[in-house]
Order: structure tokens, then sequence, then C-alpha cells
């Protein structure tokens, strides 16, 4: 059990990490091409599409689920 949340509390640690860096970086769309050495770790705007698109299938499977 020790081993699970040290783990989880891991990867919640090293995701809250990545977010603070790219929140501190520029963005190579405000500052072109002077922008490039400080490039974000993670496309933050293709992560947030993908979770919108993971949470609205699941919002409609579990309405097809519990309709039947």
């Amino acid at each position: 059990m020790r081993m699970f949340l040290g783990m989880v509390l891991g990867a919640l640690l090293l995701g809250c990490g990545v977010y603070v860096y790219d929140s501190m970086q520029t963005s190579s769309v405000a500052h072109g091409e002077v922008a490039t050495t400080n490039r974000t770790i993670v496309n933050w705007d293709v992560a947030k599409a993908d979770w919108d698109a993971l949470r609205d299938r699941a919002h409609k499977d579990w309405v097809r689920i519990s309709s039947k």
C-alpha cells in the first residue's frame, strides 16, 4: 500500500512540477523564433483537447449505459 501511495504521489508531484515549469516558460507563439530555446515540455492545448474529448466520451457512454 505504501508503494502504491508513493507512486501516485510521485506522479502527482511530477505532473505539478512540469506544469509549474511550463507555466514559467515563454510561448513560441507569443515571441516567434526567439522562444524556441524556451519551449514547454507539454503542449497543454493538445492535452486539454484530449482530456475534454475523453470526458465528453465518458459522459456520453455513461448516459447511454444508464438509460438502459
